[in-house]
C-alpha cells in the first residue's frame, strides 16, 4: 500500500544513520543502479561530478590543473589594460601619492568583500552567472543574462584595443618607428611636411591618420578600415582558439598571458630608471596632494576604479571560479588577487611616470633651446639689455635653472611689456601636468617617449606584445562570463558556442573598425558598462544578504572553506557596501547627467581634437544600451512571478539534483542526524547544493535536519508528494 509522504518522513526521521552502508541499506534492494551510481567516490584529481536532474549521464565538469593556473586566470582577468592606462592617470590628476590612500580603503570596503561574495557563491554553486543566480532566487535570474548582455557589449570593443595593439605591434619591427618623424610629402616644385602632422606630433598624426584614418565626427562613417578590419580579424581568430576547450585550452596561456606582463613592466621600470628626467615623473607622481584627497569626486572615481580593476558584475569572476573543487580557500585568493591587482597598478604608475618624466624632460631642453635662442634674438635687436642677463650665463648649454632665472629676471623688468615677448616658462611639471588617460596614452605619448629609446623598435615590440597579452587576459575573463552561464543553462557544446559567439561578435564588431569607429568605443565605454555593472552588483550584493539571507552564507562558507570567516564580512555585505554601491550609483547618474553627453572629435584641419555633441541617434544609441544591458533584471522578474513560461522542463531556475555524491574525504556521520525527505517537488529544487543546508526547505515544510555535510551528502532528494509509494524510498 501507498504511504503518505509525512509518513515516510517521520519513519525515517526516526532512524539514526549511522554509516554510508546504513543509508544505502534504507534504499530498494532491487534498485542495483542507485548502489552503482548514487555513490561516487572522486578519486579522479581534477574532476568533480554534477548531475542534474533527469539526467541518466553524469556531466563532467571540467577543473583548473592547478591552484597556480587558477590563480593566474582570475589575475590576467583583473588585471588589464585599465591598470596601465587609467589607474596612473587617476593618481595624478587626483592627489597624487594622496590618491592612493582613498584606494585602499574603498578596497578594503566594497573590492576585497564583493571580490569575495562572488568568488564563494561561483564556487559554491558551480554555475556560471545565470544558474547561480537562479538558484539564489529563481525571479532573480534575469541578474545574470544582465551580466552575459553587459560582457558581450564590454568584449565588442575591447577586442578592438586588442586589434590597435596587433597593428602597432606588426608595426614596431622597423627601424626608425615609422611614427618617429612627420611624413614628406612631394609636388612638382618641392617637399615639405605633413600641414596635419606639423600642426599636431608625429606620433599623434601616425595614431588618428595612419592607423585609425579617423573621420571628422561620429556621423561621417568613412567606410571600413581595412588594417584595423584585418587586426580585428586576429585578435578574435587569438580570442576563439584560446577559449575554444574553455578552460583547458586558455588555462594554459594563462602561464604565459597573466605573466609576460609583469616580466615587461620590470624591464620597462629598470630601464625607465636610468633614463634622464625619469624621477621627475616619479616624483611628480608620488607628491601627495591632500587638499584635492577631501573632495568628494575623488572618492567617487576611486570606488569606480576599485570596482572596475576587479571585474565585479561581469561573471567572469563567478564562471572561473565555478571550475574549482568546492573546499577551496576562495577567501585567500580573494585578497590575493585584489592585492596583486593593487600592486600591479603601482608598478604600472611607477613605469608610466618614470616614462613620461624622461619624455618631459626632453620637451622641456626643446623648449629651453628655442626660448633661449628667442632671448638671444631679443637681444641683438635691442629689446632687451645685456645688463639683464647674469654674466654667468651662457646661452649655448644653458640648464633648466639657468634658464628660469633669466625668464624671472626678465618677467620682473619687463612686466608690462613681457607677453609680448613671446617667452615660455619651460617647467617639467607644466608637462607632467599633461598626462593622458586612454589611448591618448597608450599610443600617443608612450610612443612618443619610446621613440626617444636607444633600440626602440625592441621597447615599441615588448610594449605593445604586454598590451596584447594584458587584453587577452580580460578577454578570456570576459568571455568565459559569457560561455559558461549559457552552456550551464541551456547545455550546448561549449566549442560550437565559442565559435559562434566570437563569429557574431566579429560581424557586430565591424562597427569599430570604420573610420568612425574610434567615437563607437567611446560610446560603449561610456554607456554600455558603468550603469548596468553596477546595478548588476547592487542586485548581487542584496541577493545574498536579504533575499538569500546572510547568516545562511556564513554558515555556507563556514561549511565550505572549513573556518568561520571574520564577522567584517558580515556587516560589510548586509550594511555597508549596499549603501556604498547605491552611493556610487547615485553619484555616477548625476555626474552623467552634469556632463555633456559627447566625444572628442579629431578635427583633420585643424589638427586638434574638438568636442562635440551626440547626434539625435547617438543619444538614442547610448539610452539604448543602458537599457538592453539591464532589461533582463525585469524581464526575468515578471516572466517567473507571473508564470509565464512553465520551467518544469528542469531547465534554468528548476535544475535539481536527485542524486548525491562522495569526493574524497571520507563521510562522518556519526553524531549527526540526517533526514533524506525534504518538502519540495523537482521543479522548485534548487541547482547544485549550496551550503551545510544542501536539500534547501521549503517554507512551511516540517523541520528537518540536514545532511552531515553539504559537499558529501549522500542519497535519493524525495518528492513531498501525496501517495508516494513506498517502493520509491
Amino acid at each position: 500500500m501507498p504511504k503518505n509522504s509525512k509518513v515516510v518522513k517521520r519513519e525515517l526521521d526516526d532512524e539514526v544513520i549511522e554509516s554510508v552502508k546504513d543509508l544505502l541499506s534504507n534504499e530498494d534492494s532491487a534498485d542495483d543502479a542507485f548502489k552503482k551510481s548514487e555513490l561516487l567516490v572522486d578519486d579522479q584529481e581534477h574532476k568533480d561530478v554534477d548531475v542534474e536532474e533527469g539526467s541518466d549521464i553524469e556531466d563532467e565538469r571540467p577543473a583548473w590543473n592547478s591552484k597556480l593556473q587558477y590563480i593566474l586566470a582570475q589575475v590576467g582577468f583583473s588585471v588589464g589594460l585599465g591598470n596601465v592606462w587609467r589607474f596612473p592617470y587617476l593618481c595624478q590628476k587626483n592627489g597624487g601619492g594622496a590618491y592612493l590612500v582613498p584606494y585602499l580603503i574603498l578596497l578594503m570596503i566594497i573590492g576585497i568583500p564583493l571580490f569575495f561574495l562572488e568568488l564563494s557563491v561561483g564556487q559554491r554553486i558551480r554555475r556560471g552567472s545565470i544558474g547561480v543566480w537562479n538558484y539564489i532566487s529563481p525571479m532573480l535570474g534575469g541578474i545574470g543574462f544582465a551580466s552575459c548582455v553587459v560582457c558581450f557589449f564590454v568584449a565588442l570593443y575591447y577586442n578592438v584595443i586588442i586589434g590597435w595593439s596587433l597593428f602597432y605591434f606588426s608595426q614596431s619591427f622597423q627601424h626608425p618607428l615609422p611614427w618617429d618623424q612627420c611624413p614628406l610629402v612631394k609636388n612638382i616644385s618641392h617637399t615639405f611636411v605633413e600641414p596635419e602632422c606639423e600642426k599636431s606630433s608625429a606620433t599623434t598624426y601616425y595614431w588618428y591618420r595612419e592607423a585609425l584614418n579617423i573621420s571628422n565626427s561620429l556621423s561621417e562613417s568613412g567606410g571600413l578600415n581595412w588594417k584595423m578590419t584585418l587586426c580585428l580579424l586576429a585578435a578574435w581568430i587569438l580570442v576563439c582558439l584560446a577559449m575554444i576547450k574553455g578552460i583547458q585550452s586558455s588555462g594554459k596561456i594563462m602561464y604565459f598571458s597573466s605573466l609576460f606582463p609583469y616580466v615587461v613592466l620590470i624591464c620597462f621600470l629598470v630601464r625607465g630608471l636610468l633614463l634622464n628626467g625619469s624621477m621627475d615623473g616619479i616624483r611628480h607622481m608620488f607628491t601627495p596632494k591632500l587638499e584635492i584627497m577631501l573632495e568628494p569626486k575623488v572618492w567617487r572615481e576611486a570606488a569606480t576604479q576599485v570596482f572596475f580593476a576587479l571585474g565585479l558584475g561581469f561573471g567572469g569572476v563567478i564562471a572561473f571560479s565555478s571550475y574549482n573543487k568546492r573546499d577551496n580557500n576562495c577567501h585567500f585568493d580573494a585578497v590575493l588577487v585584489s592585492f596583486i591587482n593593487f600592486f600591479t597598478s603601482v608598478l604600472a604608475t611607477l613605469v608610466v611616470f618614470a616614462v613620461l618624466g624622461f619624455k618631459a624632460n626632453i620637451i622641456n631642453e626643446k623648449c629651453i633651446t628655442q626660448n633661449s635662442e628667442k632671448i638671444l634674438n631679443l637681444l641683438k635687436i635691442g629689446n632687451l639689455s645685456q645688463d639683464m642677463i647674469p654674466h654667468h650665463i651662457n646661452f649655448s648649454s644653458i640648464t633648466a635653472e639657468d634658464y628660469n632665472l633669466v625668464y624671472d629676471i626678465i618677467q620682473k623688468v619687463k612686466e608690462e611689456e613681457f607677453p609680448a615677448l613671446g617667452l615660455k616658462s619651460c617647467q617639467i611639471e607644466d608637462e607632467l601636468n599633461k598626462a593622458v588617460q586612454g589611448t591618448g596614452l597608450a599610443f600617443i605619448a608612450f610612443t612618443e617617449a619610446m621613440t626617444h629609446f636607444p633600440a626602440s623598435p625592441f621597447w615599441s615590440v615588448m610594449f605593445f606584445l604586454m598590451l596584447v597579452n594584458l587584453g587577452l587576459g580580460s578577454m578570456f575573463g570576459t568571455i568565459e562570463g559569457i560561455i559558461t552561464p549559457i552552456v550551464d543553462a541551456f547545455k550546448v557544446r561549449k566549442e560550437i558556442l565559442t565559435v559562434i559567439c566570437c563569429l557574431v561578435a566579429f560581424l557586430i564588431g565591424l562597427i569599430f573598425v570604420q573610420r568612425s569607429g574610434n567615437y563607437f568605443v567611446t560610446m560603449f565605454d561610456d554607456y554600455s558598462a558603468t550603469l548596468p555593472l553596477l546595478i548588476v552588483v547592487i542586485l548581487e550584493n542584496i541577493a545574498i544578504s536579504q533575499v538569500y539571507g546572510i547568516d545562511k552564507f556564513m554558515e555556507d562558507l563556514k561549511d565550505m572553506l572549513g573556518f568561520s570567516p571574520n564577522q567584517y564580512y558580515y556587516y560589510i555585505w548586509k550594511y555597508v557596501s549596499p549603501v556604498v554601491l547605491l552611493f556610487l550609483l547615485v553619484a555616477s547618474i548625476v555626474q552623467m547627467g552634469l556632463s555633456p553627453p559627447g566625444y572628442n572629435a579629431w578635427i583633420e584641419e585643424k589638427a586638434t581634437e574638438e568636442f562635440l555633441s551626440y547626434p539625435p541617434w547617438g543619444m538614442i544609441v547610448c539610452i539604448s544600451l543602458m537599457i538592453l544591458a539591464i532589461l533582463p533584471v525585469p524581464i526575468v522578474f515578471i516572466v517567473r512571478r507571473c508564470n509565464l513560461i512553465d520551467d518544469s522542463s528542469g531547465s534554468l531556475a528548476a535544475v535539481s539534483y536527485k542524486r548525491g555524491r562522495i569526493i574524497k574525504e571520507p563521510v562522518n556521520l556519526e553524531g549527526d542526524d540526517a533526514s533524506l525527505i525534504h518538502g519540495k517537488i523537482p521543479s522548485e529544487q534548487p541547482s547544485p547544493n549550496f551550503g551545510k543546508n544542501i536539500y534547501r526547505k521549503q517554507t512551511g515544510s516540517p523541520t528537518l535536519d540536514t545532511a552531515p555535510n553539504g559537499r558529501y551528502g549522500i542519497g535519493y532528494l524525495m518528492a513531498d508528494m501525496p501517495d508516494m509509494p513506498e517502493s520509491d524510498l
